[in-house]
């Protein structure tokens, strides 16, 4: 059986940390609709050990129907998928769309969902002392902090309003693995919701407003609710890594460690690739 998951970040810098960490190789460029430019992965026959998943005579084999790399069992495609909710969620539904229209059916003919995982990824604010500069937040939701009204009452979310939905729960087996892997190498982690938000935060104010309105969040980024949404619509599971390059609250450049998040976010799929991506149950 081929593993094939979507990794989706907002811009190149992120996705080339994330293609570097992964170690699988040149990618194959796949042009889709909108200039956007799906980042093939995969692993070779010769990477799968005799008699595991992708080798001669096993599902994932060629021939078994099942959509990936031909005798391997690893299929990573990594989308630049655009800044905020809105651009990510329509880029994450082209990569799904594409997928599903060309991927193979599975052994008997059946459709087969186009991913076993979509993962938003990237860098983001960590609320402190939660997430510290550096350190991975793997979400245990994904959740959209300011999708609701304002009353005179206080804030009321989407889900309060009978409208839709806020939040994204991620199962705790898949948060519980990623965890582990992580903790195994000692790279410092927490698991707690992400928050999307339109408008990253910038004063004392609006990061203690949004700790009270979602207690226990311990980042903020802009992409994860969109392609959540998305990738619910397929019903494929989603999860969201960010590596915390700076402080949610007043906006600080000087004290911003952006490259060091960025070597985070690589050593965070160095060490799922090698384990988590390779275990997960198809879809």
């Amino acid at each position: 059986m081929v593993h094939r998951i979507l990794i989706v970040t907002a811009v190149a810098a992120e996705a080339d940390s994330v293609s570097a960490g992964l170690g699988l190789g040149g990618a194959e460029l796949i042009p889709l609709p909108g200039g956007l430019v799906l980042r093939r992965h995969a692993d070779s026959p010769g990477d799968a050990p005799a008699g595991s998943a992708g080798s001669p005579g096993s599902p994932g084999s060629p021939g078994d129907g099942s959509a990936g790399s031909p005798g391997g069992r690893l299929r990573v495609d990594v989308l630049v998928g655009g800044v905020g909710p809105a651009a990510v969620a329509a880029s994450t539904g082209t990569a799904l769309a594409y997928t599903a229209l060309t991927d193979p059916p599975g052994p008997s003919g059946e459709p087969v969902e186009p991913y076993d995982l979509v993962v938003s990824a990237g860098i983001a604010g960590g609320f402190q002392p939660l997430a510290p500069l550096g350190s991975v937040v793997i979400s245990s939701a994904v959740v959209a902090a300011d999708l609701g009204a304002q009353t005179p009452d206080g804030y009321l979310t989407v889900d309060e309003l009978g409208f839709g939905r806020s939040v994204h729960p991620v199962p705790e087996a898949l948060t519980g693995r990623i965890a582990a892997a992580l903790a195994a190498a000692g790279r410092p982690h927490t698991v707690a919701p992400v928050l999307t938000v339109s408008t990253v935060t910038g004063t004392a104010g609006r990061a203690a407003e949004l700790a009270g309105l979602r207690p226990g969040a311990a980042a903020e980024a802009m992409e994860g609710f969109g392609v959540a949404e998305a990738a619910a619509g397929y019903a494929v599971p989603v999860v969201e890594i960010r590596a915390v390059s700076n402080a949610v609250g007043p906006r600080d450049r000087a004290a911003w460690r952006i490259g060091e998040a960025l070597e985070a976010l690589r050593h965070t799929f160095e060490l799922l690739g090698k384990t988590v991506f390779l275990e997960l149950e198809p879809s």
